[in-house]
């Protein structure tokens, strides 16, 4: 099962309309859920007129059964609620972005069945941080500024012995179809959802129609 988070650049959600629109998966069902905002629009990866009328809303459910692959597509942010409350000021790490800006994170319970597999990849495991910053720097907590319900979920499925995997992109707001981009050809390097030599794979995924909708036949230069 893959699924985004609703997060500070799309970058999930993007990379998932990548996944659905190249393995060309079909629509099985959807979710309906007073935690999502409502939402209703077109048919975000037509290939005809006769599809393109097709109306999608903020949770959707895909399936390809020839890959074992069920995606879980959500449009949305969740619904808020407004908690007053301060804490301490909590500073950008730096040594985040001397490196590589992609990270993943496991569960315990599937730590122990590809965890192996992640060292053998050279992939890089999200960094906890000190709690409180020059005051107790030995106290260490995962933070993930901007990753929507991401640390909720990981909290959740450690406590509740889920195999779960999070795979993540440092990243700010803007033009983020090229960390999208980036992120599924992470998500490539595990699952080989697609094959294709290295130099070709980012071109290999296919483009949403909806995408075209935005940017016409004017993508920005960086997604090839």
């Amino acid at each position: 099962l893959l699924q985004p988070a609703v997060s500070v650049g799309n970058v999930g959600q993007l990379a998932i309309d990548l996944v659905i629109s190249t393995l060309n998966m079909t629509k099985v069902g959807y979710f309906y859920t007073d935690c999502l905002v409502p939402m209703v629009g077109n048919n975000p990866y037509a290939t005809a007129e006769e599809n393109s009328v097709e109306l999608s809303i903020n949770a959707e459910v895909y399936s390809l059964p020839s890959k074992k692959l069920v995606v879980l597509q959500i449009r949305s942010p969740f619904i808020k609620v407004c908690v007053f409350t301060d804490c301490f000021y909590f500073p950008i790490q730096f040594e985040y972005f001397c490196w590589t800006p992609l990270r993943y994170l496991l569960t315990p319970y599937l730590e122990k069945a590809v965890g192996g597999l992640m060292q053998e990849l050279n992939w890089k495991e999200m960094e906890k941080v000190a709690a409180y910053p020059g005051i107790n720097d030995k106290e260490k907590v995962l933070h993930i500024p901007g990753g929507g319900i991401t640390k909720r979920l990981f909290t959740e499925s450690c406590s509740r012995g889920i195999q779960m995997a999070v795979l993540l992109k440092f990243c700010s707001e803007g033009d983020n179809i090229p960390d999208a981009f980036t992120l599924v050809n992470y998500l490539n390097e595990w699952l080989q959802l697609i094959k294709s030599e290295v130099s070709a794979v980012q071109s290999s995924w296919k483009i949403p129609s909806s995408w075209r909708l935005l940017f016409g036949n004017g993508l920005p230069p960086a997604l090839f």
